[in-house]
């Protein structure tokens, strides 16, 4: 087993050295950072497939058993027929940098990969794309097109904004707002949201009437003295490598790398429509020739004016 967990850049390039020397893998996200990236993950998920090796990727949620639960019940038609959506992280700022003297520009942004968009792919990508694969999950589809905006006031080092907001069309209209924001001494939350025809829900545990009266909620287990749990017994992060350990030795077979790097892409989606400041379609990102990173990656002398804030509706994209 080779476990993927080195900053997203170099994410495709290790997927497939890993599928072609039959390894099974799991693979933290992000999986990529732009679409080329994505294609290749994808091309190297299908040669897994091929080739019998299992693939788990980070996203936790999708071995959490109350959200597993909740997604069994919508499924069967428990709040109708999906309408709308919506999808939040918002949290304080994360980890960073500063340049240290003697450090090249190669090093430093190495070291300061969580804040450089090349290497971790935006905090979109990072974080959101936890709640952004819920609502591709919930759905079961990805959406046709986003348009979105973001920007940047609060952050010391790097090139990435500091939030996001972006509406993915699924059509028939049905959009979901999905946002994010990682900015000090602000509201902050996690979560996702699906209304329907009959109800709604969280997600994560619960089931609602339209009247917002409770519907059905997942019952979680009792502690060893008899009270009643608010998580699951085995935490998510632990569960999905249970996982994949128990799909090799039963040889009940899982890869999902398709089904996240789809997902992924729905995020960096939403992050070139912010970035740009135009409508992108799902066609376009999917088939687009964008490829983030130095073209030399040198551990000396980088040109660092191409790792500057994007600047919705001029041609500066970084």
């Amino acid at each position: 087993v080779v476990l993927l967990v080195t900053p997203p850049y170099f994410r495709p390039e290790h997927f497939r050295a890993a599928i072609e020397a039959k390894k099974h893998v799991f693979m933290e996200k992000p999986v990529a950072v732009d679409p080329v990236g994505i294609r290749s993950v994808i091309a190297s998920a299908r040669m897994a497939k091929t080739l019998g090796l299992n693939v788990v990727t980070g996203t936790q949620r999708r071995h959490q058993r109350d959200y597993i639960a909740t997604f069994e019940r919508i499924a069967n038609g428990a709040i109708g027929k999906p309408v709308a959506a919506k999808a939040f992280w918002n949290q304080e700022h994360v980890w960073f940098r500063r340049r240290q003297e003697g450090w090249t520009d190669m090093e430093y942004m190495l070291r300061n990969w969580n804040n450089f968009t090349w290497l971790s792919g935006d905090h979109i990508l990072d974080t959101h794309i936890h709640n952004i694969d819920i609502i591709n999950w919930f759905m079961e589809m990805t959406p046709q097109a986003a348009i979105g905006y973001g920007g940047r006031h609060r952050r010391v080092t790097g090139d990435q904004y500091d939030f996001f907001s972006i509406d993915f069309n699924y059509g028939n209209g049905i959009s979901s707002h999905s946002m994010c924001r990682q900015i000090d001494n602000c509201a902050n939350g996690v979560g996702e949201i699906i209304m329907g025809t009959k109800g709604f829900t969280n997600c994560f545990n619960t089931i609602y009437n339209l009247d917002g009266s409770i519907k059905w909620q997942y019952q979680y287990p009792k502690d060893k003295d008899g009270n009643q749990m608010t998580t699951v017994k085995i935490s998510p992060y632990i569960q999905e490598h249970i996982h994949l350990v128990t799909a090799i030795r039963t040889n009940h077979y899982v890869n999902e790398g398709e089904q996240t790097a789809l997902s992924n892409l729905t995020a960096i989606m939403g992050r070139e429509s912010a970035y740009t400041g135009k409508r992108i379609t799902w066609d376009e990102i999917y088939n687009s020739n964008l490829k983030l990173g130095p073209e030399d990656l040198s551990m000396d002398y980088v040109d660092m004016s191409r790792f500057v804030t994007p600047i919705p509706g001029t041609a500066v994209r970084g």
